[in-house]
């Protein structure tokens, strides 16, 4: 199997961001190196791509480092944890993490070199390459968090999977109603509808995909029209070809 890992690495200063970017991109190891500047755009990018190693810098503004890793630890496939840091508070929680090293800033191209080999027996010789679904939005499917973007731009949240009523179609995002409020998620219908559907989502019309297990029952209108009903009052529209299988479902 091959040792070129992909990597990303997180860090909210820009220049050791860039520091330990170039020492990483010099190593025989790696293949790729992927960077973001908050634990918000690394969830976005562990949304979409493959990735073999997370280096993490502890103390970040909006979600810190322990906390993205114990976001990762709940995926179904992990990347190898490791982490970077000026201070040594969070190497209890680090170790408790399960996370391969800790790296203390500076970091030097040979302390680097050492913590990549153990990298490297992490991601390969246990036989399992730990990465996230590129189709998966957030999370594994197997994880009940799911990182959803606020409105107006305001950053990232972390919601459960079993908090969401119904997600609605909406260009390249999909909106997402749930007990706690609504968020938007980057990611295809097409592809939740697949990943979700052992947690009891199910496609209703061309724009919904709907919770069943948040749903509370199925209705029709005097024009004939069906619609699903939830605790909330809200309603969603079903596709005429749905009705009968959503009925028999929802009366288990």
């Amino acid at each position: 199997m091959s040792d070129d890992l992909r990597i990303l690495a997180v860090d909210d200063e820009p220049l050791a961001l860039a520091d330990l970017a170039s020492l990483l991109r010099g190593h025989r190891n790696v293949a790729e190196v992927m960077t973001a500047t908050s634990s918000s755009a690394a969830l976005q990018v562990l949304s979409r791509e493959n990735v073999d190693v997370l280096f993490l810098d502890v103390r970040m503004p909006d979600i810190d480092g322990v906390e993205l890793a114990r976001v990762v630890r709940r995926f179904g496939a992990q990347p190898v944890l490791v982490f970077v840091s000026a201070y040594e508070s969070a190497a209890v929680e680090a170790f408790e993490l399960r996370a391969t090293d800790y790296l203390m800033k500076p970091v030097t191209s040979q302390r680097l070199a050492q913590a990549l080999e153990r990298v490297v027996v992490d991601a390969w010789s246990e036989g399992s390459r730990r990465a996230a679904p590129a189709d998966e939005p957030g999370v594994d499917p197997g994880s009940d968090v799911i990182a959803v973007d606020m409105p107006r731009g305001n950053g990232v949240r972390l919601l459960p999977r079993s908090a969401i009523l119904y997600v609605q179609a909406y260009g390249d995002y999909q909106r997402v109603f749930s007990t706690e409020g609504r968020f938007l998620l980057r990611a295809r219908m097409t592809s939740l509808e697949c990943s979700w559907a052992a947690h009891d989502f199910v496609r209703v019309h061309r724009q919904f995909m709907v919770n069943l297990r948040q749903a509370t029952a199925v209705r029709r209108r005097g024009d004939g029209a069906s619609f699903v009903a939830f605790a909330d009052g809200s309603e969603v529209p079903i596709a005429r070809r749905h009705v009968a299988e959503l009925r028999r479902r929802l009366s288990r």
